[in-house]
């Protein structure tokens, strides 16, 4: 066999994602962007709050983008950099990869089938949103 079959989270999957970590932002009081890629780092789904600061859209990019890629959060991938000094000194020579907190991989049935990465609010509540959202799905956060 020359290929394989590879998962891919489904767009509705996605936008109920970001309705759900969005939902749990606006509740909370906290204004962000989020975005969903599927296992290659293509977008699928992003949405901004009216109020979320600009660079907001692009750091969930990102965040879902490492996230999705790396198979784990944008916040163990943080750690891991930091542990390392080949790491840091590579790292400032890959524009996407993130390092803060809010990157979440999404994983079905043990399989990374995307990304979802928020931005906007402090660290440990993009952590919450994204995670809120994923576990809301049936899916598990990574």
């Amino acid at each position: 066999m020359s290929s394989i079959t590879l998962r891919v989270i489904a767009s509705d999957t996605a936008e109920a994602l970001i309705a759900r970590a969005l939902r749990h932002a606006a509740d909370s009081g906290w204004q962000v962007a989020a975005a969903v890629v599927d296992p290659s780092g293509q977008l699928i789904a992003f949405r901004r709050m009216d109020r979320a600061i600009t660079p907001a859209g692009d750091f969930a990019c990102d965040k879902a983008w490492t996230a999705a890629t790396l198979g784990k959060s944008s916040r163990v991938w943080g750690a891991r950099v930091l542990a390392s000094d080949t790491l840091r000194a590579g790292h400032g020579n890959r524009p996407r990869l993130m390092t803060w907190g809010g990157g979440v991989a999404v994983f079905e049935d043990g399989i990374c089938i995307g990304g979802l990465g928020v931005s906007g609010a402090q660290e440990d509540e993009d952590i919450l949103c994204a995670e809120t959202a994923i576990r809301a799905q049936g899916l598990t956060p990574g």
